[in-house]
């Protein structure tokens, strides 16, 4: 999911409830905001890979937390870097503010610059550009692949399609892909309201040669089959490539197996305010133990199900949900 990520207080919206319905928000000050998200990620690898040595995962955006400071010229955390496989990271070329519309050259070399650093220490670098002109399609592969990334240009901020042109992967190859490193292009659809039924979805991308697919984990609420999943971890070709299942672990989204019918009138105290221009989404205490939960650590939680269901990996947003949080107890400190 592409989005902007506010950096400025905004009104609590939980589920339709007013402002009196509410606590009042309490940012706690003490909490280093950028370390807890680099602490869940790093113990959301450890847990998965327990399970399944092999498991891949890689975080998307939020690409900041590469140095212990956040900043380009810091000191890079090799414990963040050396527990995961790679970075994902969106409108590094084209897409930053529109689709089609490039990235301002500012803010793409100062992405490379974290992406660089983070290539260096052996990470795979996924970027996902966004763009519908052939031309602008054509410069963003151009452009990645000269940086050494590894890019899928989105036709739509929804991703909900596989787009049109080209009209074979770029950089189409007839290898096995069954490491990360090995692959050479990919393709994101984690919006599934195209296509009618989960079969119909398997099908189309079975019909496809990207070395990997990352898909959201269900499909319209409902789980892939053990035959569905094997079936979408084979290409066109025959050969064998990777699949990964989008997951936020950033925020609570009310369309989850695992939210309750009790929460807009009850919130779990890590439960906070609605996310401006997303509906369904919800910001989250991520440093709390009653979201981890839901998140890793048992075989109810979303990562375990995921290993076990048969993906290759976790691809996981919402990690630069980090800087809310930040800009929030700055004015909070300002006060």
């Amino acid at each position: 999911m592409r989005r902007t990520l506010p950096f400025l207080a905004s009104p609590l919206l939980l589920l339709g409830c007013s402002l009196d319905d509410l606590p009042e928000l309490v940012i706690p000050i003490n909490v280093d905001y950028d370390q807890e998200m680099r602490e869940l990620v790093e113990d959301i690898s450890s847990y998965a890979k327990g399970i399944n040595r092999n498991f891949i995962v890689v975080p998307q955006n939020g690409i900041e937390l590469v140095t212990t400071t956040t900043t380009i010229t810091g000191p890079v955390d090799e414990g963040y870097l050396n527990a995961i496989d790679g970075i994902a990271q969106e409108a590094v070329f084209f897409g930053f503010a529109n689709v089609d519309q490039p990235t301002r050259t500012s803010e793409s070399r100062r992405l490379q610059t974290y992406l660089d650093l983070a290539k260096d220490n052996n990470n795979v670098i996924l970027v996902t550009d966004f763009a519908q002109i052939e031309k602008n399609i054509e410069d963003s592969y151009d452009a990645n692949q000269d940086s050494n990334y590894i890019s899928f240009s989105a036709d739509q901020v929804t991703l909900n399609n596989i787009p049109p042109y080209p009209l074979e992967p770029f950089n189409v190859n007839s290898r096995e892909i069954d490491r990360l490193d090995a692959a050479r292009n990919f393709l994101s659809l984690t919006n599934t309201s195209l296509y009618s039924t989960p079969q119909e979805f398997v099908d189309a991308l079975s019909e496809t040669d990207f070395d990997l697919l990352i898909i959201d984990f269900f499909f319209n609420g409902e789980p892939y089959t053990e035959e569905q999943i094997e079936q979408l971890k084979v290409k066109r070709n025959g050969n064998r490539r990777l699949l990964m299942a989008y997951v936020n672990i950033g925020e609570a989204q009310d369309n989850r197996d695992y939210w309750q019918p009790s929460w807009p009138t009850n919130p779990p105290s890590w439960l906070l305010e609605a996310v401006p221009g997303e509906p369904g989404n919800y910001y989250v205490e991520y440093w709390k133990e009653g979201w981890q939960d839901i998140i890793y650590g048992n075989n109810d939680s979303y990562i375990y199900r995921i290993v076990d269901a048969g993906f290759d990996g976790a691809y996981m947003d919402s990690i630069d949900v980090f800087g809310y949080f930040d800009s929030l107890s700055t004015v909070e400190e300002g006060q």
